[in-house]
């Protein structure tokens, strides 16, 4: 609704950046006290995070290129074009590349995996939820129309230039919802960490739950970049939250170090 809070000459202020860059602030805060409290190392639970927010941003716009390729391969000058620049990209894909990179990070430093992600899932699911309001704030991530008296019409022309969203349609506030949702999950999480039991718990709840509700609300988004799978039977991004589902109840099948009624903690400090 507000894509830019001012300019002043050629420089700009965007509310999508702003958002996001708060969210992965809070986000960090959140997550490298969680790490304090199971015993991590403070300093290795900083690093791991802004390389893992890094790797997150890349793989957004990667999976965003990847999903409208037959646009991006016509021209392929947009690829670096500010359009695709300030575009939010695709959470997936930012989640795959963290986790990569987060699996190379936890490994170099002998870090606890699943301890550490479980203390950095509340911080996700606020950092997510900032960024999605962002996401309203620029008009990208939008749904589809709809007669809904929630439906919100966007009248900005620079959301239009910058992201495509349709204007005076009124449209599904999809940005709103998900951020809704990750709000609700940084609380459920949040009060699951200080009753936490087995390492893998907070995370494997997050996935879960977040995979369910990102496949359905996928049904009602309209933006490009959603791709397609098996035919168009479903976007790439349900399958992802198929995986993410899948993934959770495994963590929790599994229940890894639930030998005691208290989970471990952990000192990843240098002797």
């Amino acid at each position: 609704m507000f894509p830019r809070i001012f300019q002043i000459g050629g420089f700009s202020l965007y509310t999508y950046g702003l958002l996001v860059a708060t969210g992965v602030l809070l986000g960090l805060w959140v997550s490298v006290r969680n790490a304090q409290k199971l015993g991590i190392d403070p300093d290795h639970a900083w690093n791991f995070g802004v390389i893992v927010v890094l790797a997150g941003i890349i793989g957004a716009k990667v999976l965003y290129i990847i999903d409208d390729w037959s646009s991006y391969a016509a021209h392929p000058r947009d690829i670096f074009s500010l359009s695709t620049l300030q575009a939010g990209g695709v959470f997936s894909g930012g989640l795959i590349a963290s986790f990569a990179v987060a699996a190379w990070f936890l490994r170099k430093y002998r870090m606890p995996a699943l301890a550490t992600c479980d203390a950095f899932a509340p911080g996700l699911a606020l950092g997510h939820a900032l960024g999605r309001i962002g996401c309203f704030a620029a008009g990208c991530c939008y749904g589809k129309p709809t007669q809904h008296f929630w439906g919100v019409t966007f009248t900005s022309s620079l959301a239009n230039l910058n992201s495509g969203t349709p204007l005076n349609i009124p449209l599904e506030p999809t940005q709103l919802f998900e951020s809704a949702v990750e709000f609700a999950l940084f609380l459920i999480l949040s009060w699951m960490f200080v009753r936490r039991k087995f390492d893998g718990q907070i995370f494997g709840s997050y996935i879960f739950l977040y995979g369910i509700a990102r496949f359905f609300l996928e049904f009602i988004r309209d933006d490009p970049g959603r791709g397609s799978v098996f035919g168009g039977v479903m976007s790439g991004t349900q399958l992802i939250s198929i995986c993410f589902v899948l993934g959770g109840g495994f963590i929790w099948w599994l229940r890894p170090g639930n030998k005691s009624d208290s989970a471990p903690r952990y000192s990843t400090r240098a002797a």
